[in-house]
């Protein structure tokens, strides 16, 4: 069969060097004796080097030409490639419930939906791994205090630990993308509860990045239109959301939280 032609509204850059595939493979030993789920295996670049490790490999792909090529050339995988759209899959029938590691080389264009699918799934992968957008990987990688911290970083980083690994080069894609690309690894940190209402604390979170050069106290007004909200008098009143930790979103989700529920 003739290689895959890469499609374009499927964000396909095939990686073409070994070594480096090679490398992003062996990003997954960080977590041994957990299968493995690649996410967009295209031609089976990473795929090859993640069959040699002693441990259950599947691999979902969308590509319909792609999954061909897959079954053509990795025929001991045929029963574990899959050829579905990984947002939509029910991750809890994989691996009959048992946690696994997630990694590949991600399409950019929605390599942040695979995060937030992976949040939500969370007790099921202990370690995400793979690569993405240089720009994407630094703002999950970031501090308070830095200009790449946001929604990714702070939603992210409350419940795992990220690694920014180490920065690939465009030509050794094919077609080579316009930006550089990264390689990180995220593993499951000790947190099991954030100590607050999670759905508000992603609220409160995307409210407050939404208007970043803000003040809080005018970005929570879309939250707490009461003028009076104590909320506005806090110590937080007259931050800016890339200057507060993790713990202090916890706590400020608590104290609107504590409002709402006054009012």
């Amino acid at each position: 069969m003739k290689q895959v032609r890469p499609k374009k509204n499927l964000g396909q850059h095939f990686l073409t060097d070994l070594s480096i595939a090679r490398r992003i493979a062996d990003t997954v030993d960080a977590c041994p004796d957990l299968p493995v789920l690649e996410v967009g295996p295209g031609m089976g670049v990473l795929t090859q080097f993640l069959a040699e490790k002693p441990r259950p490999l599947r691999v979902v792909e969308i590509d319909k030409e792609s999954v061909e090529y897959l079954y053509e050339h990795f025929p001991r995988l045929h029963d574990n490639i899959i050829g579905e759209d990984f947002l939509r899959m029910d991750l809890h029938r994989l691996f009959d419930g048992r946690q696994f590691v997630l990694t590949g080389n991600y399409p950019y264009d929605i390599s942040s939906q695979i995060f937030f699918k992976m949040l939500d799934n969370r007790e099921l992968i202990p370690c995400c791994t793979g690569m993405i957008q240089h720009e994407v990987a630094l703002r999950m990688a970031a501090q308070p205090g830095n200009k790449q911290y946001g929604i990714l970083s702070v939603l992210i980083q409350a419940w795992y630990d990220v690694e920014y690994l180490f920065t690939v080069e465009p030509g050794v894609f094919n077609p080579p993308p316009k930006v550089q690309s990264a390689v990180i690894r995220m593993t499951r940190n000790q947190v099991s509860a954030l100590g607050c209402d999670e759905q508000l604390f992603k609220r409160v979170v995307k409210t407050t990045f939404n208007q970043r050069r803000k003040m809080l106290r005018v970005s929570l007004r879309q939250l707490l239109p009461n003028a009076q909200s104590s909320v506005f008098h806090s110590p937080f009143a007259t931050l800016r959301p890339e200057q507060l930790s993790i713990q202090e979103f916890v706590e400020l989700t608590n104290l609107v939280a504590a409002e709402l529920s006054a009012e």
